[in-house]
């Protein structure tokens, strides 16, 4: 076990620290000397070359997961700053500690011993290891940082007179650099590799140069202009192109990147009116062997939907049964997408249909109520008012056979939100239209309808 205690050197109350196991007793000046805190291999490192860097800047812009205990102040468990030792050998952040004995407090807030004198010491000693350890930690941030914005430089510039394959290896290792690297995203945007990427996307692009450029430019911000140059007809049909060709790595990518175009208000629905685009999504959204890909394509069918010039077409293609026959099976934040999906749907005269038409649509709705949370229950709840109301004589038997009618009176006796209840009611009396009274009631028992 790591031996901590405190100890008294040239009038300076200083820690010791073992990190060993076997008992020895180190002081701080010896734990420098000898790396024991990690970190400092050798030898104090000093800060940077004719410039003493800023401690404070030095802990927030490092935002380290693991920091050794003793640079700990056991009031605010942050690092110290200014680190001070009271007579009972215990060290504190100065600000803390002044704070607590301005609060009347005139004792040690780890040990509770009654202090004796209640002067502070700066503990100078552990300042120096403090900064030592994170001066070393920041210089070796800011040279990966360097090494990193230096090799990005360099890709750019061999993308701009690479060709053939040459090419596709500078952006494939460009790809791994952006996705390891915050600060390479930066560069790349910097210094106008965005329009640079994307003026290597057109109607002559290989899938194997496209994939690559698309993959860096999913994971970089881009502005107003940028997504108005990704929008370009010629650029959204390659787009559209490796949605339905390529892997499910570049599927998923040119789905997250189109969905991310969408966000930009110049945007046009004629873009995404495209009949091979939808298939390419629906293929994503069913393949089976790739699950991963599922919630990224329904979240821009999601998008999708919202434009109406395109509802019709996504109707069209059969994405309503297909996404019904899907329900079962999917996880709950994307069965949420699915309803939603559904229910904007259902606005439609031919979505309405075709969830009419769909022989698991009443089914699969009934059992999703009160079973995965209210926004589900919500949009299922709506779905089914459309369908019962198309055809209240077919479409309302066929829900109360398969238990609506209980799993209504739960709606209603829950505490969810007083609309659900209100529609709930009245689906609840158009089911029982084609029913008497006695028979009705027995419909309403609670059996397998909630399993």
């Amino acid at each position: 076990m790591p031996m901590f205690q405190p100890s008294k050197r040239d009038g300076v109350v200083v820690a010791a620290f073992d990190g060993s196991g076997d008992g020895q007793v180190l002081d701080l000046d010896t734990a420098v000397k000898d790396g024991v805190l990690g970190g400092v291999g050798g030898g104090v490192i000093g800060a940077a070359v004719g410039e003493k860097l800023d401690l404070k800047k030095m802990i927030e812009e490092l935002d380290l997961p693991e920091i050794p205990s003793v640079f700990i102040c056991p009031i605010s468990l942050e690092p110290m700053q200014d680190p001070v030792t009271l007579c009972t050998g215990q060290t504190y952040e100065r600000s803390n500690i002044l704070k607590w004995f301005n609060l009347g407090h005139y004792t040690c807030p780890t040990t509770m011993q009654e202090l004796w004198d209640d002067s502070v010491t700066p503990n100078r000693t552990l300042y120096h290891l403090i900064y030592t350890w994170f001066s070393q930690k920041y210089l070796l941030m800011k040279k990966r940082s360097e090494d990193v914005q230096g090799r990005v430089s360099e890709l750019l510039q061999t993308l701009k007179k690479a060709k053939g394959q040459a090419r596709i290896q500078a952006l494939k290792e460009l790809k791994q650099v952006v996705a390891a690297h915050a600060t390479a995203m930066k560069t790349v945007v910097d210094e106008g590799g965005v329009s640079l990427i994307s003026s290597l996307l057109g109607p002559f692009t290989s899938h194997a140069v496209g994939s690559e450029a698309i993959a860096i430019l999913v994971n970089l911000e881009l502005d107003s202009e940028s997504k108005t140059n990704l929008m370009q007809p010629t650029k959204i049909s390659l787009m559209v192109d490796m949605l339905n060709e390529g892997s499910v790595e570049t599927k998923i990518n040119c789905t997250r990147l189109i969905e991310k175009l969408m966000d930009e208000k110049e945007f046009r629905a004629e873009s995404i009116s495209s009949h091979r685009l939808l298939v390419g999504l629906m293929r994503l959204v069913k393949d089976k062997r790739h699950t991963n890909g599922i919630m990224p394509g329904l979240s821009l069918l999601r998008s999708i939907c919202l434009h109406k010039q395109v509802m019709g077409l996504i109707v069209s293609i059969g994405a309503v049964s297909q996404l019904v026959e899907l329900l079962p099976a999917l996880e709950p934040d994307c069965l949420e997408s699915a309803l939603f999906i559904l229910d904007t749907l259902s606005s439609l005269p031919e979505g309405k249909a075709a969830l009419k038409d769909c022989g698991n649509t009443i089914p699969n709705m009934v059992r999703l109520l009160m079973r995965i949370s209210e926004s589900c229950t919500q949009y299922a709840l709506s779905i089914l008012w459309s369908v019962c109301k198309l055809a209240p004589e077919e479409c309302s038997s066929v829900a109360v056979e398969a238990g609506l009618a209980a799993k209504l009176l739960l709606v209603i006796q829950s505490g969810c939100n007083p609309l659900l209840k209100q529609k709930s009611s009245e689906l609840l009396k158009l089911c029982s239209l084609n029913y008497t009274d006695t028979i009705f009631i027995s419909k309403c028992k609670l059996t397998r309808t909630i399993l």
